[in-house]
């Protein structure tokens, strides 16, 4: 139980990628977190394969100095959370505080919205390499990449490695 007495947020949108969300969730869980699902509504999303998930706050409920860290999964949830102010606000929050900002796939969309890209070390999934270069990252194609309290990798077959460093730097939160 390396996380008891965390409290980490998940953000949920329509068309989230399955994996991306439910195996961190999980993984969170089972060390002792409180794991919180955050959309920009406090309702039900479906994934890409229709699977549904409920967020227990919305976004302007949720208040990043209850949070260690954020999880950001990829699909095409990311393209949706982009827009929303009080998701980017959380993010940003969270990430300037020093908390554990955590994206995978197309998870990067949201950190690009978000403002907290230029100069920083990062991996994504390929098809948003240019757009993480333009904002001023730094794009490495690796399973997970850290820096300081980022942490991000590419695609669903790098959870084996992007978790354990997510757990790692929540341990010290």
């Amino acid at each position: 139980m390396k996380l008891k007495g965390k409290k980490i947020a998940i953000l949920v949108e329509d068309l989230y990628e399955d994996l991306e969300l439910w195996y961190p969730y999980y993984r969170l869980l089972e060390e002792g977190a409180e794991v919180k699902l955050i959309g920009p509504e406090a309702k039900v999303y479906k994934s890409k394969h229709g699977y549904p998930a409920g967020a227990d706050l919305s976004a302007a409920e949720a208040k990043a100095d209850d949070f260690q860290g954020i999880v950001i999964p990829g699909g095409y949830a990311p393209d949706r959370l982009r827009r929303y102010p009080k998701i980017l606000d959380l993010v940003r929050e969270i990430f300037e505080k020093g908390g554990v900002v955590a994206s995978i796939c197309h998870g990067p969309w949201v950190l690009i919205s978000a403002n907290i890209m230029k100069g920083k070390k990062t991996a994504g999934f390929n098809s948003i390499k240019d757009d993480l270069i333009n904002a001023g990252a730094i794009y490495l194609d690796k399973e997970v990449v850290v820096d300081n309290n980022l942490i991000t990798s590419r695609t669903p077959q790098d959870l084996p490695a992007f978790l354990p460093a997510v757990i790692a730097a929540l341990q010290n939160k």
